[in-house]
């Protein structure tokens, strides 16, 4: 058996860090090894960094109760006894962006959660099943750091995940518009009822910023790579709404969708039904074995009983039918920790993994 890749987890002592922490647990290519974050939470063990604030219903794992904490902006420190890092830090955009490049020109892969590098050209921003053929910019991206085994991979928005699986397994049918209202679980902002008790019984029009993400982004996803830069799509056209709405985990999405060429509901159904990724091509170890699950029954899919669907790593569809205005309307739903957030990160660094970007130092 060969020995797990080391993994440092930076910003490992937020909500999403704790994902991470949580997933790599016992992960059967990946090891933690190191956790770093502010100074604040330097020298203490993880445990003690992490207490009275631990979010998830899962205790914190054996294995990295006793990691020593480190500075997170000691990049020569922390690269050190890692063969590549998860990045989830709350910085401002400019600092988290010069703190992934300090970390991938010392060789080091970073496959990020934040979305401080999501439209820097050269680096590609993966949902793995969708555009695995993007990773070839990380070549492009190497000679401008000036590393030969360094790079940034980032995920996309949490959002975009509960409904652009849908509509990529539908591009052969040219669609058109699009609009989408998503309705957003708490844990979106890291964090949980007690964290946010205003948001009990409350329902909150606005999410700053998050529009334009999830109308521009899938563009980029479906993008084309030329002269070592992702160059996003011009269609279709996406207009959405984003509302923070009182469930602990799991966006949801309401779309309408319009074709140049317009498909069946059967031929629609039978796309997603089939749709396979690269993922699922190689078996890696996070990936869902049926990516999207349609509900037949009128109310599903719904947050409550489906976000956890695959282990979280799915995503469901439902309710889909002809509109008046219209081609069809549809929902969609997604966990938006596990695949919008730490799984999907997961997912791509086990993609870059089996693909050779990512190797023992």
């Amino acid at each position: 058996m060969t020995a797990k890749l080391k993994v440092g987890i930076v910003g490992g002592t937020g909500m999403v860090g704790q994902r991470f922490v949580q997933l790599l647990d016992r992960h059967p290519w990946f090891e933690v090894t190191a956790i770093a974050a502010s100074s604040s939470s330097a020298g203490k063990t993880y445990e003690e960094s992490v207490q009275g604030r631990w979010k998830l219903a899962t205790p914190i794992p054996d294995s990295v109760k006793r990691i020593v904490v480190q500075d997170a902006s000691k990049v020569e420190e922390v690269a050190a006894g890692v063969d590549f890092i998860f990045c989830a830090v709350d910085m401002k955009k400019s600092e988290i962006q010069a703190l992934e490049e300090a970390y991938a020109k010392t060789g080091t892969p970073v496959v990020s959660n934040n979305s401080a590098h999501r439209w820097t050209p050269d680096v590609p921003m993966v949902i793995p099943e969708i555009n695995p053929a993007h990773l070839e910019v990380i070549a492009a991206q190497r000679k401008r750091l000036g590393t030969s085994t360094g790079f940034i991979a980032v995920k996309p928005n949490c959002s975009i995940q509960s409904y652009v699986p849908m509509l990529h397994a539908l591009l052969d049918y040219k669609p058109t518009k699009v609009v989408a209202s998503t309705y957003q679980a708490i844990s979106g902002a890291g964090k949980n009822f007690d964290d946010w008790p205003e948001m009990l019984d409350n329902v909150i029009p606005y999410i700053g910023g998050e529009e334009e993400k999830s109308e521009q982004e899938p563009l980029r996803i479906w993008g084309s790579v030329a002269n070592g830069e992702i160059v996003k799509a011009a269609a279709p056209l996406i207009t959405t709404q984003c509302i923070r709405v009182p469930v602990t985990d799991g966006h949801l999405a309401t779309v309408f969708v319009s074709f140049e060429n317009k498909p069946s509901k059967e031929e629609i159904l039978n796309r997603w039904k089939q749709f396979k990724g690269r993922p699922q091509e190689l078996g890696l170890p996070s990936a869902p074995q049926q990516f999207i699950t349609y509900f037949e029954e009128e109310n599903r899919p719904q947050t409550g009983l489906d976000r956890d669907i695959e282990r979280g790593m799915g995503v469901s569809a439902g309710r889909l039918r002809e509109d008046s205005l219209y081609d069809y309307k549809f929902v969609g739903l997604s966990h938006n920790t596990l695949r919008g957030a730490a799984g999907g990160a997961v997912l791509i660094a086990e993609l870059l993994k089996a693909e050779g970007y990512i190797q023992a130092k």
